[in-house]
């Protein structure tokens, strides 16, 4: 099993650092390029519509083929090789076209590396397996060593490294994919996907629940990604400060994946812990409405810790306790699809409230969360022990 877990973390410590690498400077490299503020919005806009269709998609296809490795490893090499050839091109209806494919490629990949991770850790017989956060904090690790490392090669060699550096490690994420196990412990080679496919996922009551849940805490994170950092400005915090408490939320999620979320989930059970989330969520954008105070946004902050990190854990614990294997991919791409819409269409929405109601806005966040936390409590889902 020690194996099993190394092939794991550094699966995800490629992937995620190959995503660190590439975010920040990536607008950046399109502008270089000449695309201007409103085909950045446009392009970056329809990259998200379409890693919407091409993650369910995929994850189906990863199903009905049960060659979850295989379809990573594709989308891997793929997002590389496009990646690579953004290098080459200028013209701005190629640029579109590409950017569209790469992010079409990318989108599959974290939810088949995380229905292959979830089965994995599965406990085996004599054996207690592993935790799903080891390896999904260490991608949240390496991701944030990604975007620091990118500055330094920004700085040395121009903003096309960042693609040389970005398509090198998904490369290499393809071959890894193809060294984890493809089954769990109790899986037998023969699984198929179910024939009802995803019309048939989304009848299981359990599974919507969790998903419209992690839809609502997740999706409010929306306002907080747009605008707090130029609410924290207009208030007259220093860059250097936002940096830190920039820096704290994400320090916290790697907290809660390696050390507070598993016990914490084991403790309160996946129920709890959704409750919990939502609560978290519900007091964390409640104080941000209504203070910009340093101290109260340093205290306020490690929440995220909770509001992201530990719901993941608690839907990862409930997901493949209620889905048939065969499902575990598309399930995966379905919980993806349902934070990623509402994180678009609030983000949409969350200039026109934040321009008429400002720092209240992030009320309207904390209704989202505060109508969760029923809806968590209320679950009947049943939980993995792994």
């Amino acid at each position: 099993m020690h194996t099993v877990l190394l092939r794991f973390v550094a699966l995800y410590a490629l992937m995620y650092g190959a995503f660190g690498v590439s975010s920040p400077f990536l607008p950046a490299f399109f502008e270089g390029r000449g695309l201007t503020p409103e085909q950045l919005g446009a392009l970056f806009g329809a990259g998200t519509a379409i890693r919407l269709i091409s993650g369910p998609a995929c994850g189906r296809l990863a199903d009905r083929t049960q060659a979850l490795r295989g379809v990573l490893a594709g989308c891997a090499l793929l997002a590389a090789a496009v990646a690579a050839g953004l290098l080459a091109v200028t013209d701005v209806p190629a640029l579109f076209a590409i950017s569209f494919l790469h992010g079409a490629a990318l989108a599959p990949i974290t939810t088949l590396a995380d229905a292959l991770a979830l089965r994995a850790s599965a406990p085996r017989t004599g054996d207690a397996g592993f935790e799903y956060g080891w390896v999904r904090g260490t991608g949240s690790g390496a991701f944030i060593l990604g975007t620091l490392l990118s500055g330094q090669v920004v700085g040395a060699w121009g903003l096309g490294s960042i693609l040389v550096l970005h398509a090198t490690q998904l490369t290499i994420t393809a071959g890894l994919a193809l060294l984890v196990p493809a089954r769990g412990p109790t899986e037998t080679t023969g699984a198929r996907a179910p024939t009802q496919g995803l019309l048939g996922l989304l009848r299981l009551a359990d599974f919507r629940r969790v998903m419209l849940v992690a839809t609502l805490v997740l999706g409010s994170h929306a306002m907080h990604d747009i605008f707090a950092v130029i609410r924290w400005r207009a208030a007259g915090v220093s860059p250097s400060t936002i940096s830190v408490l920039w820096s704290e939320s994400v320090a916290a999620e790697v907290v809660v994946f390696f050390f507070v979320g598993p016990p914490l989930v084991r403790w309160l059970g996946a129920r709890g812990v959704m409750a919990l989330a939502a609560a978290a969520g519900l007091l964390r954008w409640a104080i941000v409405a209504s203070t910009t105070a340093v101290t109260a946004l340093i205290l306020v902050q490690p929440l995220h810790g909770i509001t992201f990190a530990a719901l993941h854990l608690a839907c990862m614990r409930v997901i493949p306790a209620i889905v048939p294997p065969g499902l575990a991919a598309t399930a995966q791409a379905m919980y993806a699809f349902g934070p990623a819409a509402a994180t678009a269409l609030l983000t949409l929405a969350s200039g026109y409230v934040y321009a008429r109601l400002g720092g209240q806005a992030f009320l309207v966040m904390a209704l989202l969360c505060a109508a969760a936390v029923p809806l968590a409590l209320t679950s009947r889902a049943r939980e993995s022990g792994s």
